[in-house]
């Protein structure tokens, strides 16, 4: 079907360029992208938006699709210096493990991180149903082989040699809900998933996705401490969405270009404890007090906006999807070595008084190498305010996580 205008779509990951000695890099979604001055013909001819040169063997449709996955992030790095010549060839070196592959979260996120170039292995773990999932996967033409495992007997093979887990399993929110009333569930659940993480790969990179966040990811530390393996700069709890989310609404709400917007969004994964900073977003805009107040309470409560349009049907599935998929390929990037990846993530943090904040991170070849401080620096007499009302609620949720760890540590 024609169209009169170029067309664009994007899946993502996450990349930042600047100039040398400017302020801190912007994240951008980026990678498949699909342009064409007058239609769109079928799944080809994938390319980066500019002269980049990259080249590769295997990828969704032909070389093209590696080099916009890999390098899209080279076009606006050409627009600030066009005598960089980027000579990129990504090889699909990593393994990942999908914990919870066959659920809403875990489907559509199995299908979008096969896409990556980078991945020479896709585990798809689950309690069942999982092998139908691996086997339709299987048949997309993507570096990675797909392999399904079944059930705790499989379960630590799945795990060998991973070094990427992303653990989206455990019981969605229904109307009604809040992410505390899945606690005593999916509590569990992560502790034995993490505890299987620790004994079979335990310098992996751990996204946690199962909520809620505030108290998994701290639950999954004590067990990795439990076991003697805690790295604290490879535990993540995947807040991504938070950001997208941000991104998106202002976007909307002020009529800029979605691909230019970076809102910070720091503290936790839960209500109140979600605070974007708008007064950082870029580029620079002027909100109203309304305005202001309006965007906050949506991008807080944009969870239960999904769950009760959904009407019990399930939660915000393909959104998380797409911004998991997206910290995937971020860390597969700081994996990789590129040098210059930038994301939100809630991990072990000393910029509070809080064990565990978000807040933007620096990624490299063994985690977080670098909090970023300046997102909580010369902030609002509103988002100040909203800083200290949020941490009461978050140290309730860390200190519940917490708990839970050790009494199970002593019961064991």
């Amino acid at each position: 079907m024609a169209s009169a205008t170029a067309t664009s779509f994007t899946v993502g990951t996450a990349t930042s360029l600047t100039h040398r000695g400017s302020s801190l890099p912007q994240s951008k979604s980026f990678g498949v992208r699909f342009n064409s001055q007058n239609h769109l013909k079928s799944f080809c001819g994938l390319k980066a938006t500019s002269s980049v040169r990259c080249e590769s063997e295997l990828s969704f449709s032909g070389k093209e699709m590696s080099a916009a996955l890999r390098a899209s992030f080279a076009s606006k790095a050409q627009k600030e210096n066009h005598n960089i010549q980027y000579h990129l060839q990504p090889q699909a070196a990593f393994k990942v493990a999908v914990l919870g592959a066959a659920g809403g979260i875990g489907q559509p996120l199995s299908l979008l991180i096969k896409m990556s170039p980078l991945i020479s292995d896709l585990h798809l773990y689950d309690i069942a149903n999982v092998k139908g999932v691996a086997a339709d996967l299987s048949h997309c033409n993507t570096p990675s082989q797909v392999k399904a495992f079944t059930g705790a007997s499989e379960l630590a093979n799945s795990l060998k040699g991973v070094d990427v887990v992303v653990i989206p399993a455990g019981v969605p929110r229904k109307p009604g809900m809040t992410r505390d009333d899945l606690f005593n569930i999916n509590a569990g659940i992560v502790r034995d998933l993490v505890t299987a993480v620790a004994d079979n790969c335990p310098g992996a990179f751990i996204h946690i996705i199962s909520n809620p966040v505030n108290s998994t990811v701290p639950i999954a530390a004590e067990i990795l401490k439990q076991k003697g393996v805690y790295d604290p700069s490879k535990l993540f709890g995947v807040t991504t969405l938070d950001v997208v989310r941000a991104n998106t609404f202002v976007a909307q709400k002020k009529n800029l270009k979605l691909i230019d917007v970076d809102v910070p969004v720091v503290g936790g994964h839960a209500g109140i404890t979600i605070l974007p900073l708008l007064s950082k977003t870029r580029p620079s805009v002027s909100f109203s007090d309304e305005e202001i107040e309006q965007l906050t309470v949506r991008i807080q409560n944009a969870g239960t906006e999904v769950v009760e349009a959904k009407a019990g049907a399930g939660s915000a599935t393909l959104s998380m999807a797409y911004a998991a998929a997206r910290f995937v390929e971020s860390s597969l990037r700081a994996l990789d070595g590129d040098g210059d990846v930038y994301e939100s993530s809630f991990v072990q943090s000393n910029l509070t008084d809080l064990p565990f904040f978000a807040s933007r991170v620096k990624l490299g070849r063994n985690g977080v190498e670098t909090l970023i401080p300046s997102d909580l620096q010369g902030l609002t007499e509103y988002e100040q305010k909203a800083l200290e009302a949020l941490k009461p609620e978050l140290k309730a949720s860390i200190e519940k996580g917490i708990a839970f760890a050790q009494k199970q540590a002593i019961a064991a």
